[in-house]
């Protein structure tokens, strides 16, 4: 076990995995968690994005590698996995935050996209668990983080394939927290809300006018829709994701934990004001 890590924390002495690591709330948990005394594998698409969030949290004194691959692919989890063996001798936190958002209806969605999403939200972190089960398992305090998003209860329009991508890992994370609890393993959902990440500002980038202030402004009437009226960062995620696979939330499993803003609270329609 390296002992290069100068945090001390809720993670101290854990090594975590995280899926889409380089980007988004994937970036936000990789960060917090070496903050919080975990080693880190970093994985990306491609390692050069993978090794710039490596450098981000070496350069504040934390212990990272990268990895890199399509996350539908078996081989990309299991070499994510002998890594983090190989590199720090154990693995005892897995985040699962790669995905991917496609537009469309279930009548003018193709095939193709419906299976492309699948394959990177569903299978992607079906593939994860897989391969880091095995050594999770040997883990004194092994934990799941799967992102989901508050879409897997409530939904958009025009979102289908994601809607249910999303729906179809709150019952996996269940089934996993089932099959695994009685091996000391915990598993949580956690289903976001409006969080500004480059897939959020990409979004913003096609339904406005493409100009940095088109965009902001959409991004901040999306935030108004919450109770907290903004939208969250990936810092905010990071820390929640943190504490849930952290030994200090021992007893909560198969659970899906809301980090929503208040977003799924709050009526669209207004109430009366006044006495009337």
């Amino acid at each position: 076990m390296s002992s290069e890590n100068r945090f001390a924390g809720e993670q101290e002495g854990r090594v975590a995995i995280v899926t889409g690591g380089s980007s988004g709330i994937g970036r936000g948990a990789a960060n917090e968690l070496a903050k919080q005394g975990a080693c880190v594998v970093v994985h990306g698409l491609t390692i050069d994005e993978a090794t710039l969030v490596v450098q981000e949290i070496r350069i504040a004194g934390g212990t990272a590698i990268a990895t890199a691959g399509p996350i539908d692919d078996p081989q990309t989890a299991i070499a994510a996995v002998a890594l983090a063996i190989a590199e720090y001798g154990q693995l005892d936190v897995l985040v699962t935050s790669a995905g991917i958002q496609r537009y469309g209806t279930a009548v003018d969605t193709p095939i193709e996209v419906w299976d492309e999403v699948f394959n990177v939200n569903v299978k992607g972190v079906f593939l994860a668990c897989q391969a880091a089960l095995p050594e999770i398992r040997k883990s004194k305090a092994g934990a799941i983080a799967i992102i989901a998003s508050v879409q897997a209860s409530a939904t958009q329009a025009n979102v289908a394939a994601y809607t249910s991508s999303k729906g179809a890992l709150l019952s996996l994370a269940r089934a996993i927290a089932v099959d695994e609890g009685p091996r000391g393993v915990r598993v949580n959902s956690i289903s976001p809300g409006t969080i500004d990440t480059p897939m959020l500002r990409n979004t913003a980038r096609l339904l406005s006018d493409g100009s940095p202030a088109g965009m902001q402004a959409l991004v901040d009437d999306w935030g108004s829709a919450h109770a907290l009226e903004r939208t969250g960062t990936i810092q905010e995620l990071g820390s929640v994701i943190s504490f849930v696979t952290s030994p200090r939330a021992s007893f909560m499993t198969g659970d899906d934990i809301h980090v929503d803003g208040g977003l799924l609270a709050r009526l669209a329609a207004a109430a009366p004001k006044g006495d009337k």
